[in-house]
């Protein structure tokens, strides 16, 4: 029984508009599955599973910011938004789609059918002006006897429009040959076709009061005719069959009513089901809790399991889409493309927190740079990195001192050492005044350097008083040689 329902075609009017306009002639048919279904992609976004990894994908590229940068002399990069492909993918690819419709759209298409397709509009100057979007299932790709190939498009009216290779923007996935993408539907259709027949039996089976032929009627003896027998069962169907289905039933003549019921674990129903999520979620690549299904989820894993969908699942299709910008857009130009995973990484406040902490006190993150990535304003004075005063290399002009420089010693209450401390005391002294003495010679190249140097600065790195710092800084020392202010800042360091 279970068989002979999978076995049933499929209704013609389930998504098939089949009018001039409709989009069932335009439609891959594709292959008969084992289970009597021809599945294709739009029949397979009717699997809950398949649609919601579509979202999850589409959504989530959708949702990056686009970033156009160009690359400076001696390193770094600065970003670029005065230029036209930046006014496409931030502001407006065509003319009635939104940059994030137009991305998601695309990127369904390319998860769904394994292609995308993009006309490419032109202003008078050649320029490119537009992205509009093509449905992959009206594109066909004709190979020429030159090697190379072509686009026919086929419209909402029925017409077909011949396009050239610089006339369409083709985004494709994993491809066999290196000119179409594979449809992912097509390669895995035994798999949506399992699931999809599993969730029609479920459909029936309830639409059918959980009962797959309702039951049987044992009678003690045997009805008078054929049609005697007949009749009771006509009337048996049209008093709880139909509307009247759950009614009391009265049996006379010692009639017994037995239902049949049947076990949903017995058949692993309710297994089959379950796998059919996990086995989309391993289709598509998609943390299975992304999708709903928390069975092997737990507080310990799931931030992991996040993480690896950013690295593992959406940096390839960032990629793929940077590396065909790049290429077949930007051609020549000495631009980087560059969408921006921060927003997908963002963790908890106390996680940020600790981010930001760690990169300011670091000194590879700036106090405004991290105003900034939380959607504040910059503020005037924190533009410079923050550099640990016990962390710079040697011989760099311009570095912070070392923290340890030494300290004051009142000679009026100097105290015999103990013994066996004589010696150590002379080393540590002598360890203090190498220390100064590289804290003064730091100081001394900053000023000679024509660096700003503040009292702040000076007092730590001499251990003096930021009076007695802001007072020195205050004369002029123009025409002095290093050596002179190396020794007058060692003898600044050491006055009582």
């Amino acid at each position: 029984m279970l068989l002979s329902i999978f076995n049933q075609p499929r209704r013609a009017s389930i998504g098939e508009d089949r009018s001039p306009w409709g989009n069932f002639w335009f439609e891959s048919v594709g292959a008969r599955t084992s289970s009597g279904l021809r599945v294709d992609a739009d029949q397979a976004m009717r699997l809950t599973a398949v649609y919601a990894c579509v979202r999850v994908l589409a959504e989530s590229f959708a949702v990056l910011p686009f970033r156009l940068y160009r690359s400076k002399d001696g390193g770094g990069r600065t970003m670029v938004k005065d230029h036209w492909l930046y006014r496409l993918f931030a502001r407006a690819p065509n003319r009635f789609q939104t940059p994030f419709e137009w991305r998601e759209m695309l990127q369904g298409h390319l998860v769904l059918r394994g292609n995308a397709f993009c006309r490419i509009g032109t202003d008078a100057t050649g320029g490119i002006e537009e992205l509009m979007p093509m449905h992959p299932d009206r594109v066909k790709i004709e190979m020429l006897d030159n090697g190379s190939y072509r686009y026919r498009y086929t419209g909402s009216s029925g017409d077909a429009q011949i396009l050239r290779r610089d006339q369409v923007w083709h985004l494709r996935g994993i491809s066999g040959d290196g000119v179409i993408g594979l449809n992912p539907i097509e390669v895995c259709r035994e798999a949506i076709a399992g699931g999809l027949s599993a969730q029609e039996y479920a459909n029936r089976y309830f639409a059918n009061d959980a009962k797959p032929s309702g039951g049987w009627i044992e009678m003690p003896g045997t009805f008078a005719t054929k049609e005697a027998g007949q009749q009771f069962r006509s009337d048996w169907q049209t008093q709880y069959g139909g509307i009247n289905r759950g009614k009391t039933s009265v049996l006379t003549g010692g009639m017994k009513y037995h239902e049949i019921g049947i076990n949903n674990r017995d058949s692993q129903f309710l297994e089959s089901r379950s796998f059919s999520v996990t086995d989309m979620a391993r289709m598509f690549r998609i943390p299975p809790h992304l999708i709903g299904d928390l069975s092997r989820s737990t507080n310990n894993n799931i931030e992991q399991q996040s993480l690896e969908f950013v690295t593992h699942t959406m940096t390839p299709w960032a990629e793929r889409w940077e590396s065909s910008i790049e290429t077949m857009l930007l051609g020549d130009e000495e631009l980087e493309v560059d969408f921006d995973f921060g927003i997908l990484l963002r963790g908890d406040l106390n996680g940020r927190s600790t981010y930001y902490h760690n990169g300011i006190l670091d000194g590879w993150l700036t106090r405004n740079e991290a105003r900034l990535r939380e959607g504040m304003n910059p503020l005037d004075g924190l533009d410079e990195p923050l550099r640990p005063l016990n962390m710079a290399e040697e011989g760099k002009e311009g570095e912070a001192a070392e923290p340890a420089a030494p300290a004051k010693s009142d000679n009026n209450n100097q105290t015999e050492p103990l013994d066996g401390q004589g010696d150590a005391n002379e080393e540590q002294n002598a360890r203090q005044a190498q220390l100064l003495r590289g804290n003064a010679e730091r100081m001394a190249r900053r000023l000679m350097g024509g660096k700003t140097l503040s009292a702040n600065v000076l007092a730590e790195a001499l251990c003096i008083t930021q009076e007695q710092a802001a007072h020195w800084l205050a004369h002029d020392h123009t025409g002095m040689t290093e050596g002179a202010m190396i020794e007058i800042l060692l003898t600044l360091g050491t006055e009582p």
